[in-house]
């Protein structure tokens, strides 16, 4: 049996949290933090109230973030974007149709889930936007052309090779789009915080550390949904089932995707934490000086 106490009524179009349930959720942390919580509040409700601000809110801004660029909205507005990326026999237009959309997606959010104690001008994400969908377009349609020009594989072989083309293209892209858009963190640094959320100071090295985990979040990420579903598919086509009713193809592959992706996007955001601690003594000589706390935390962004 469902508890209903979980979840509410289900509507369809309508937010699963009223506003009226975040705000709630949002002055409970607040008067826990302060020290003045309502009489009975049980670990359960406050552990709730912090997922429901998590999912929702920036860490940095304490603003809203748009529905399709958090972490919560990646599978249901990314998983036909993968569908499209791992269609087969794609066409150079296509191809590049695909990788422009899914580029663009990821680059709203990235900027959406940002380490945003540090103001960041426009012009970075221009520039980490294009720069993102000139690398995936590039090695997409380079990689296929030379996979068409390879005589040595039969036609079958060829489709299958194909078929894998999306992953170094989304993967080296993702990395580009972290890198460009928030190349300026190692310029300016991030705010780091003790343990009671005040601010130490700003470091380059805890910068770093935020952008190589966020890089690399970025190429576990699409492993999964970019390379298990094209060798379930191969097996899956040459099924009776998928050969005799070939209009099944692509519901199932879309199944296919979604599951890959409900299982790679918990396993990659779990690599590290979004606020992330890190020993005063690996930082700069000025932070070290300015805590007693032998580590600090940041946002490393998501």
């Amino acid at each position: 049996m469902v508890d209903s106490t979980e979840y509410p009524t289900f509507q369809l179009g309508k937010p699963r949290f009223q506003q009226s349930h975040l705000k709630e959720a949002i002055q409970l942390l607040e008067d826990f933090k302060n020290g003045m919580s309502p009489p009975g509040v049980s670990d359960k409700e406050l552990w709730r109230a912090q997922k429901l601000k998590q999912a929702i809110i920036h860490p940095d801004t304490n603003e809203k973030i748009f529905m399709p660029f958090r972490m919560s909205g990646y599978i249901p507005f990314g998983t036909p974007i993968v569908v499209g990326l791992l269609l087969p026999n794609q066409t150079l237009a296509s191809t590049v149709f695909w990788q422009w959309l899914n580029q663009s997606h990821n680059a709203c959010v990235n900027y959406a889930n940002r380490n945003a104690t540090k103001p960041s001008p426009t012009s970075k994400f221009i520039q980490g936007y294009f720069g993102a969908v000139i690398s995936a377009v590039s090695i997409a349609v380079g990689l296929n052309v030379l996979v068409q020009k390879a005589n040595t594989f039969s036609p079958s072989t060829r489709l299958l090779i194909q078929r894998f083309v999306p992953f170094p293209a989304v993967a080296s892209a993702n990395v580009c789009n972290v890198v460009l858009m928030r190349h300026s963190e190692l310029e300016e640094g991030i705010d780091v915080f003790n343990s009671n959320g005040k601010i130490v100071g700003s470091s380059r090295i805890a910068a770093k550390h935020a952008l190589i985990e966020t890089a690399l979040t970025r190429i576990v990420l699409p492993m999964p949904i970019l390379v298990l579903p094209p060798i379930i598919m191969s097996i899956l086509e040459k099924t009776p089932v998928l050969r005799s009713h070939p209009r099944l193809v692509l519901p199932v592959h879309s199944l296919v995707c979604l599951a890959a992706f409900g299982l790679a996007l918990p396993l990659a955001i779990s690599l590290f934490p979004q606020m992330s601690e890190i020993e005063t003594s690996q930082l700069e000589p000025d932070i070290a000086m300015a805590t007693t706390s032998k580590t600090v935390i940041y946002n490393k962004g998501l």
